[in-house]
């Protein structure tokens, strides 16, 4: 795991490098406005979901199962909610999002499974065929204060920091031929507090209303690791803008919980009103 750390940490490393050296620095302009401006953006994120539960035996042992819910997301998707909003003046600003998921899937494919009990080790396969009743509900919210690194024409670099909460409630039904429990029983409801760093902003394509949007960000506190990251393709209009995007998330969740690493990853479609 450290490994797999170290890795994605020098990716996000070299990103931001690249994201930085392709736009021009303006330090010392003035900012281009002294009024306060604001922007709503309702959006459609279609996440697929993976992740690996962690199951206990209470006479000792333990073992975990790659739950798989990518293929059962849309169709078992009983509700979403999904809202941004930033406050800005000159080059400062804050910016929140919030998302609300509930899905429920009646035949979760568990891949795999590695066991280890009192009676031994156990290896079963994705051929075995195991199926399980998985549901996950819950708020993801991110609240961050934002400031305006570099700006040119249509392209900006904005620095941020703040905090994400995940208020999750992960439950299933997963049954071997043993006494197999994951921590606190069925089910379990925790939340994850995390302080984040990141960058966002734009790359104008020339002088015209097209730009490829950017976001990027890493933390920790109540879940091991976090980061996210988003990039996509936007079109600017007077009143607002119209953007298509791909979202990653992903949480390594820490050793007392039924959820362990959890990604969220998808296409996302948001229209961004100004005002």
């Amino acid at each position: 795991m450290k490994r797999w750390h170290d890795r994605n940490l020098r990716v996000g490393l070299t990103l931001l490098a690249l994201i930085a050296f392709s736009l021009p620095a303006v330090a010392g302009e003035p900012a281009p406005d002294d009024q306060w401006a604001f922007a709503v953006r309702p959006y459609l994120w279609l996440p697929s979901i993976t992740g690996t539960l962690k199951y206990d035996v209470p006479s000792g042992g333990g073992g975990g199962a790659n739950v798989d819910l990518s293929s059962y997301v849309l169709q078992n998707l009983s509700f979403a909610l999904m809202l941004s909003a930033e406050a800005r003046k000159g080059d400062w600003g804050v910016l929140t999002d919030v998302v609300y998921l509930d899905i429920e899937s009646d035949d979760s494919r568990v891949k795999s499974v590695d066991f280890t009990g009192p009676g031994g080790r156990i290896e079963i396969s994705a051929s075995a065929n195991l199926d399980t009743k998985a549901t996950l509900s819950g708020i993801l919210w991110e609240l961050a204060g934002t400031w305006t690194a570099a700006r040119s024409g249509n392209s900006s670099l904005d620095l941020l920091g703040g905090v994400r909460l995940l208020n999750i409630k992960a439950e299933t039904d997963w049954q071997l031929s043993a006494e197999v429990v994951p921590p606190g029983g069925s089910g379990q409801t925790f939340a994850l507090w995390d302080g984040i760093v990141g960058v966002r902003g734009r790359i104008g394509l020339g002088e015209s209303r097209w730009a490829i949007p950017y976001y990027l960000d890493v933390g920790a506190g109540g879940s091991a690791l976090t980061c996210q990251g988003v990039a996509g393709i936007e079109y600017r209009f007077h009143w607002g803008d119209l953007q298509l995007a791909y979202r990653y998330l992903y949480y390594d969740m820490k050793e007392d919980k039924l959820l362990q690493g959890v990604s969220f990853y998808g296409p996302a479609l948001g229209l961004n009103f100004r005002f």
